[in-house]
């Protein structure tokens, strides 16, 4: 869909699909209960192959709605709004129609929203950090991401780490492994699994002896998490001999 489309659009299209029993479950499995890290987000239902399959109607929304679906209190709706703002950057990034102009807004957009606090649990940094920030500073200073790594707000550190996966896919461990290191002590579950994750996959994709030299040098006073994820698809000896470093 092309054109002028409103937020007020993609809310009646999740709406549709909304199913009760499924926001209950919801709720639960994003732990948006009293202290927990998603504590007061709202769902209304949605999963994410619906939520994405409604999102792919309405590309080129204009920004100060996709804003206003960012500003929801609705999980979806904010979901939504991301996978749209990735296929628009998607598109401003493509090599026949490369737009900087536009990717330099849409990140800026994108890198606001993250600061008020609107990317703001676990599956929507996952869903958009890479594809956008981290696609955009591919080629660019990434002190940015150094700063985020820094912020007291879990998701901004997550942000920063998952940023890195745009790199590492572009066959670029460095940041990843900065970011890791500076992060060994962050207290957040959530976080030890991102670092973990982030890890295996510089292994995987980039650089195995990278990976090995990390946690050669950090196995030992990693949190037992992120050790489990960095050491995954490592054979079962090695796994063993890294976790009893600990």
């Amino acid at each position: 869909m092309l054109g002028l489309v409103t937020a007020a659009e993609v809310r009646d299209a999740l709406a549709e699909v909304a199913d009760p029993e499924d926001a209950v479950f919801l709720q639960r499995f994003f732990k948006t209960g009293h202290g927990q890290y998603g504590e007061g987000d709202v769902f209304i239902g949605v999963r994410v192959p619906q939520t994405r399959a409604v999102a792919k109607r309405f590309g080129g929304m204009p920004l100060d709605q996709l804003r206003e679906l960012l500003d929801s209190e609705v999980h979806e709706h904010r979901l939504a709004a991301l996978i749209i703002l990735n296929r628009d950057f998607e598109l401003a990034s493509r090599p026949r129609a490369l737009d900087e102009a536009r990717r330099e807004e849409i990140a800026s957009f994108y890198l606001d929203a993250v600061r008020r606090g609107r990317v703001n649990n676990w599956d929507l940094v996952d869903a958009s950090a890479e594809f956008v920030l981290g696609e955009y500073l591919v080629d660019r200073p990434r002190d940015l991401l150094f700063e985020l790594a820094a912020s007291e707000v879990l998701w901004e550190r997550r942000v920063a780490v998952l940023s890195s996966f745009a790199f590492i896919k572009h066959g670029d461990a460095s940041t990843t492994l900065e970011l890791a290191a500076l992060l060994l002590e962050d207290r957040e579950d959530l976080m030890h699994k991102a670092v973990g994750w982030m890890l295996r996959e510089v292994g995987k994709r980039v650089d195995r002896d990278a990976l090995l030299a990390f946690l050669d040098e950090h196995a030992a006073e990693m949190p037992r998490t992120m050790l489990s994820y960095a050491t995954e698809h490592l054979g079962a000896e090695q796994r063993a001999d890294y976790r009893a470093r600990r």
